[in-house]
């Protein structure tokens, strides 16, 4: 509700520890494989920012709220940003990724050069893959899903034709099913 005041001190902060530039970071729902390296996308206000980041160009187009609001005031005020966001898989549901939070700080410490103990992330990771791998293999048309994603990725299409794919709700619905139907009296416990 208050996003230029918000925008506005964090410019403010941004200015008195001397930063050279903004990054803001997030993630976007997308037809991505969870087994996969997460990939990164964004912006940034020149191309040579872009290239300094290592980004690729995100393709979104619509509205972006706070992220592009502040980036509009930094750039206003002089200071250069940019933004990076890791792709996530559609179909799980909507709670912390620790792959995608390790990719985007690995990215961001080696362009800084600086040294993160990213060891807790890491065993949250492997942790949070094998969990996914196991709802996965419980579900005859998630994993014919993730396996198409998967060929996808590894032929390098971009984009997946989803003309004979279950849609993304209807998986996530399943999904989230199978979730419930775990935590149910008599049900397995919860992975």
């Amino acid at each position: 509700m208050r996003w230029k005041t918000f925008s506005a001190a964090v410019i403010d902060v941004a200015k008195e520890l001397g930063a050279d530039t903004l990054v803001t970071l997030g993630a976007f729902l997308t037809n991505v494989p969870h087994s996969r390296p997460v990939p990164l996308v964004g912006s940034a206000r020149s191309a040579d920012e872009a290239r300094r980041l290592e980004l690729s160009p995100s393709q979104y187009e619509g509205p972006t709220g706070i992220v592009g609001v502040l980036h509009d005031a930094a750039v206003r005020a002089g200071l250069p940003s940019a933004s990076v966001w890791a792709a996530v898989p559609h179909y799980l549901p909507a709670t912390s990724n620790p792959k995608a939070a390790l990719a985007m700080v690995e990215r961001m410490t080696a362009i800084l050069g600086a040294e993160v103990d990213t060891g807790s992330l890491e065993q949250a990771t492997r942790e949070w893959e094998e969990g996914v791998a196991r709802l996965v293999e419980e579900s005859d048309e998630l994993r014919d899903y993730v396996r198409q994603l998967e060929e996808a990725v590894d032929e390098g299409q971009t984009e997946l034709q989803t003309g004979d794919l279950p849609s993304g709700d209807s998986i996530a619905a399943e999904l989230e099913r199978y979730l419930r139907d775990r935590e149910r009296p008599g049900g397995d416990p919860p992975a």
